[in-house]
């Protein structure tokens, strides 16, 4: 299979009552060990301003006024590790580029210039991660656990988090609640 990397993971119908129910998934690793991928749709109850003020930051943070003013459920890895998916820049301590226009950034410095000039252009916080071991995630495709598309900046940033999983799936073109989450071999 090739690599999934920026790509979302739509959540089948059928993956009720579990963590990931209706959940969309941007995969930021993908690769022979495994895969790993923030949810960018639950919410936390958290605000990014309440997260902000109760970290020991080097400088205060200004207010927070964007769509990712709330902190997101990144997965139900690592649940106290934060994670900044956010528009390219070179200049914090532990980034990864996904893409050339997105980045995973685990660093706080990225955090003490939400608000500022500083700032990414565009970001989403996340609590925790999804990740699966290596051959997991595709199988859980056979299984129909899981459908594909390819990732877009606009639906990651633009698009209320409330709203994103929908937008996915009429992406489609199809009504995915028509799909049966048995899989047929010939």
């Amino acid at each position: 299979m090739d690599s999934l990397q920026n790509h979302f993971l739509i959540a089948m119908p059928s993956l009720q009552d579990t963590y990931f129910e209706r959940s969309l998934i941007y995969i930021c690793e993908h690769d022979e060990k495994g895969a790993m991928g923030i949810v960018v749709n639950k919410p936390s109850g958290i605000i990014v301003d309440e997260l902000l003020q109760q970290m020991e930051l080097t400088e205060e943070p200004a207010p927070v006024t964007s769509l990712a003013g709330e902190v997101l459920l990144g997965g139900p890895v690592n649940p106290e590790r934060g994670f900044v998916l956010h528009t390219t820049q070179d200049c914090w301590n532990n980034s990864d580029a996904v893409t050339e226009q997105i980045m995973l950034t685990t660093s706080q410095d990225v955090l003490a210039s939400l608000g500022s000039e500083q700032a990414p252009e565009k970001f989403l916080i996340a609590l925790g991660y999804a990740g699966w071991t290596r051959g997991q995630l595709e199988q859980e495709i056979i299984e129909n656990t899981w459908l594909s598309i390819p990732a877009t900046a606009e639906l990651l940033f633009d698009v209320d988090h409330d709203a994103r999983w929908q937008q996915a799936t009429e992406s489609l073109g199809f009504d995915i609640w028509q799909l049966s989450n048995l899989a047929g071999h010939a």
